[in-house]
């Protein structure tokens, strides 16, 4: 029963061996992007808000946050980071 799990679990670790890398390396990339539009984001809401229109520099200050490394870039790596842990799960199951 073992051995059929482990034939079972061998395409998974192969997937995961190529998509894992290749989403760090786009993370990497669309995080660096991200935090730029996040400033962007954070220098229009501050103008807004010196403007009068609270609630627009309101919604642009929500919109940088979810850009900045706290908001959408930290649910990335964290799920990267998980698909990491199971693939290194994964191969030591094979190998045990």
């Amino acid at each position: 029963m073992r051995v059929i799990l482990k034939i079972l679990a061998a395409p998974f670790v192969v997937v995961l061996t190529l998509t894992a890398p290749f989403m760090t390396f786009v993370f990497c990339y669309a995080a660096a992007v991200l935090y730029v539009v996040s400033g962007i984001g954070v220098l229009l809401s501050a103008a807004l808000f010196i403007t009068g229109q609270t609630l627009g520099g309101g919604v642009f200050l929500f919109l940088a946050f979810l850009l900045s490394p706290f908001g959408l870039p930290a649910i990335a790596e964290w799920i990267t980071d998980r698909l990491s842990d199971l693939n290194y799960s994964l191969r030591n199951f094979i190998t045990s």
